[in-house]
């Protein structure tokens, strides 16, 4: 179990929870969270928005869509949290100029991915492009370590995205917005993607979140969430 800091709303629907946890993290993988006994039945995963290793601190970022997540956003200071992880394969850590695309709740797993590479490659730019529906969230942040940031609200960010001369690309987001991303951006570029998938085991027992690779079918929880985009079959979706 572990002990919750703050847990509060950033925006209508959308809550930012940080918890008092230490190890190692890379950025891109997840946790189980369970904050209640038998109902729901299942825990449920949250990728990592930001780890402050100093301070002890982890945070996720959540959006209220069902009875699981209406419980955690009912929690405080102080409430015991179960946490099960980290789980999965994260982002590798790559040498270049970077360019990360968040799309709504996408944007989670890409704050702690843009901290982490500013912090081990500092003389390195990162550019950041996030989109949204209908309100923006949680740009604040990445203005704050980013080197520049590019927000668009009710448009198609896949259509504002340039990647330059030796960029590699990190992306995050619904799936059609990821077959999107893979097929704009130019062959000679390496593009990683955080697929989003429902999970039930988070540790690819279950085989509940399957996708198509070259390489046959993979887990995303197991072999992903992270996966370089070359790797994917998109036919018939993901």
């Amino acid at each position: 179990m572990a002990v919750i800091k703050s847990n509060f709303a950033i925006e209508e629907g959308i809550y930012q929870m940080e918890v008092a946890w230490t190890g190692d993290v890379t950025p891109g993988q997840f946790f189980m969270l369970r904050a209640w006994d038998r109902d729901p039945l299942l825990s449920r995963p949250f990728c990592v928005h930001d780890y402050d290793p100093e301070s002890g601190t982890l945070t996720f970022l959540y959006q209220v869509k069902g009875k699981g997540t209406k419980l955690m956003s009912e929690l405080g200071p102080m409430d015991a949290i179960q946490l099960d992880g980290p789980h999965g394969n994260g982002f590798p850590d790559v040498k270049s100029n970077l360019v990360v695309v968040g799309g709504g709740m996408g944007i989670a797993p890409l704050l702690y991915a843009v901290r982490d590479f500013k912090a081990k490659h500092k003389r390195k730019k990162v550019r950041v492009y996030l989109g949204y529906s209908f309100e923006s969230y949680g740009v604040e942040p990445f203005n704050d370590v980013a080197d520049d940031v590019i927000v668009n609200i009710g448009g198609i960010i896949t259509e504002k995205v340039e990647v330059k001369r030796g960029e590699t690309v990190f992306g995050c987001g619904p799936n059609v917005m990821m077959r999107a991303l893979a097929d704009a951006v130019p062959p000679k570029h390496p593009v990683y993607l955080s697929l989003e998938k429902r999970m039930a085991c988070g540790m690819g027992v279950c085989l509940g979140c399957s996708v198509k690779t070259v390489d046959g079918n993979k887990q995303v929880c197991a072999d992903g969430p992270v996966f370089e985009r070359d790797e994917l079959i998109w036919e018939g979706g993901l």
